[in-house]
């Protein structure tokens, strides 16, 4: 279990450009502007969940470098560390919405993130930090990238100054065919804390694969957490495995989810260690994401939280079936 303290999540945000959702992007008029990053997700989440977080990039030295860093900075995040590149641009994603899902399109070739390596383990916040959290994606924008995220999970479990989590998070438009699936199995399965989805895990290691089969692929990770998309999440702990239901949720867009449920499901290890609720508050907070159309959601208010998290497990099953209680306006603002 890592050690109560600070989090630091280290990975590149972006500015991301999207059309109103009824609209394409090919006959908008208009676009709307946010930003959007997985590692980032995390980070804003943990802050929102009373976690002290700082996030570690490099943006470029322009408008929208300066906005990723306000946005981030706004929710609550230590952005202190974040470099301004100033001969690298700050990477882009644009959404396009197509049909029942949303197409991603990324420009992030030669960003100013893209340029991190290792020197960003030997910061100061990341040196002090009691968990790492980093994600396949970072370990996929470049080979200096893949080199930090591969340092700084080269010592074993157990021999490292922090906790390091890790969120396979495979996106196919970052790799070279044939490329994700070997790299990412061997990051996975360095981590304290592994977090992988099974239609990942299926879709990178083999469509017939079971909770169980993950587990078997990635047998070292202290903690491995499976999720199922709707139906549930497993942990698989070196003192037991627990599976939790995910309540019913209607889905707005899925964007972000997965980065929500491991923001709070590390929240909930670093406040007392009982994995179930921790599980219990990743899907929490997952729902949360899953409600808008941004990354990021409001979460419910802290006595709705404690509420479901004393539940009983009789009354989580009812609660799984009937689904989460509202959580509010929902929130038009950055991811």
């Amino acid at each position: 279990m890592p050690a109560v303290g600070p989090v630091v999540c280290v990975g590149e945000t972006m500015a991301a450009l999207a059309p109103a959702p009824a609209e394409s992007l090919e006959m908008a008029e208009g676009l709307r502007l946010s930003v959007a990053g997985a590692e980032s997700n995390v980070a804003m989440y943990l802050a929102d969940l009373g976690v002290p977080v700082s996030w570690q990039s490099a943006v470029g030295d322009d408008a929208l470098g300066r906005r990723v860093i306000a946005a981030v900075g706004a929710a609550g995040v230590d952005v202190s560390g974040v470099r301004r590149d100033p001969d690298r641009p700050t990477g882009l994603m644009v959404k396009e919405p197509a049909g029942a899902g949303t197409r991603v399109h990324y420009y992030r070739g030669g960003s100013a993130a893209s340029a991190m390596g290792p020197e960003v383990l030997a910061d100061a916040a990341v040196r002090s930090a009691a968990l790492v959290h980093l994600s396949g994606v970072t370990a996929a924008l470049s080979p200096s990238c893949r080199n930090l995220v591969t340092r700084a999970l080269t010592p074993p479990p157990g021999e490292r100054r922090q906790s390091v989590s890790f969120d396979v998070n495979h996106r196919a438009a970052l790799w070279q065919p044939g490329t994700a699936a070997d790299v990412l199995r061997d990051l996975a399965d360095r981590a304290d804390i592994t977090f992988v989805g099974l239609d990942e895990a299926q879709d990178l290691w083999g469509a017939d694969l079971t909770t169980d089969d993950v587990r078997k692929l990635l047998p070292h990770p202290p903690l491995l957490v499976v999720k199922d998309g709707g139906r549930g999440a497993t942990a698989f702990a070196e003192d037991g495995t627990w599976t939790v239901p995910a309540p019913r949720t209607e889905v707005v867009e899925p964007v972000g989810a997965g980065d929500a449920f491991a923001a709070g499901f590390l929240a909930g290890l670093l406040r007392d260690g009982d994995i179930p609720r921790a599980l219990r508050l990743g899907h929490i907070t997952a729902g949360s994401a899953l409600k808008v159309t941004a990354d990021r959601g409001p979460l419910p208010d802290d006595s709705t939280i404690r509420r479901l998290l004393a539940m009983t497990p009789g009354e989580w099953e009812i609660l799984a079936a009937d689904g989460l209680p509202p959580s509010g306006a929902a929130e038009d603002g950055t991811a």
